[in-house]
């Protein structure tokens, strides 16, 4: 039985907090720039004195400064979002001299393991038993079905495989997905095999070149923009399987964020790298569960605006749980010191891991 681990908060009679001084703030004055000596956010639960009560941030990210608001409330911005006025949280330590408290062990259990909350940073590769990573993920996935939101991070792989985007097309159907951001290439590919059975003009299960198959991805990509919208293109081209197809009909929502070297691209495809960034973060917001799948780069980006904490409705702290699935080292162990709550690394082929996790899930 999947249980979420607990979330304790500091313990704010003790005297080092009730002694330490409410944060220090500076109105921005230019626009996108923040005052000198601006405090910037992390990954973990931060609390910061105000009016001589801790507030904890609700929503953050890496790498933003935190504006106080008129209620109280503290958000965490990004410095290109910040508007004249904003009263921006100054100060550059984290251990509550300066009315800022980083909270890095909030869901570890007191009777479990060292001092070092960094003691996961170590190397994970091909060689790894993940048995019972893939335990605990089935289990966290069924639990995040009923109670949670489940955000897939993908990259074009899974469309140049024909089991693969079966798969998918599972997971979205039986509820495992409540969004999925992209780049042009996998929404193009996965419907350049719904329609011709190719990816790149090459067969997705035989593997087999088609005459002129190298045309396939671009006559879909010229159809699509036809047909005005992906969804418009489905519908008027039968189209009946696949990843984007069971997203459309399933209404789960999509972000697809365009590159330098895209074809096209796709009319969905936002080719303005902030506005990208800001429909990606407004995604993020809502997961509870990441799952970032062979692709660095928005694999990187997504796990710099992910919190490693969520505060629900209630007022309950609950975890965000971050997958990263590779067939290169690199990139997984880009994000283990994450802390081992958080981030949980995979070195695989995602062909394989997403049929594995289909059967774990007794889909297929």
């Amino acid at each position: 039985m999947f249980q979420l681990p607990e979330y304790r908060e500091p313990d704010f009679t003790e005297e080092r907090f009730r002694a330490a001084p409410d944060v220090a703030w500076e109105r921005v004055t230019i626009r996108g720039v923040a005052p000198e000596n601006y405090h910037s956010t992390s990954m973990y639960p931060e609390y910061f004195k105000i009016d001589g009560k801790w507030v904890l941030a609700r929503e953050s990210r890496m790498d933003a400064s935190v504006v106080i608001g008129d209620g109280g409330e503290v958000p965490a911005v990004e410095n290109r979002n910040l508007e004249v006025g904003d009263r921006v949280v100054l100060g550059r330590t984290e251990h509550g001299e300066e009315g800022i408290y980083l909270h890095s062990t909030g869901f570890e259990d007191p009777g479990e393991g060292g001092s070092d909350q960094f003691v996961c940073r170590q190397g994970r590769s091909r060689e790894t038993s993940y048995a019972r990573d893939y335990d605990r993920l089935f289990e966290l996935l069924n639990y995040e079905r009923e109670h949670g939101n489940i955000l897939w991070v993908m990259g074009p792989a899974f469309s140049f495989d024909a089991d693969a985007r079966r798969a998918m097309q599972a997971m979205v159907e039986h509820g495992y997905v409540d969004g999925l951001m992209a780049g042009n290439a996998l929404a193009t590919h996965d419907l350049e095999g719904a329609m011709f059975h190719t990816a790149l003009g090459q067969d997705i299960y035989t593997q087999k070149s088609h005459p002129n198959g190298h045309y396939h991805h671009l006559d879909v990509i010229n159809r699509v923009r036809r047909s005005g919208s992906i969804a418009q293109f489905i519908e008027e081209y039968q189209i009946d399987n696949g990843i984007m197809y069971s997203c459309v009909k399933s209404q789960v929502p999509f972000v697809l964020t365009g590159s330098i070297r895209d074809d096209g691209p796709l009319p969905e495809v936002i080719g303005d790298a902030y506005e990208g960034q800001g429909a990606i973060r407004a995604m993020v917001k809502k997961a509870t569960t990441v799952i970032c799948l062979a692709t660095m780069l928005h694999t990187i980006a997504t796990g710099n605006m992910t919190p490693s904490y969520r505060v629900q409705e209630d007022g309950t702290v609950r975890p965000v749980f971050l997958y990263t699935v590779d067939a290169d080292e690199f990139v997984v162990n880009k994000l283990l010191d994450r802390g081992s709550l958080a981030a949980t690394t995979i070195v695989t082929n995602v062909q394989d891991f997403i049929m594995i996790v289909a059967k774990g899930l007794k889909l297929m």
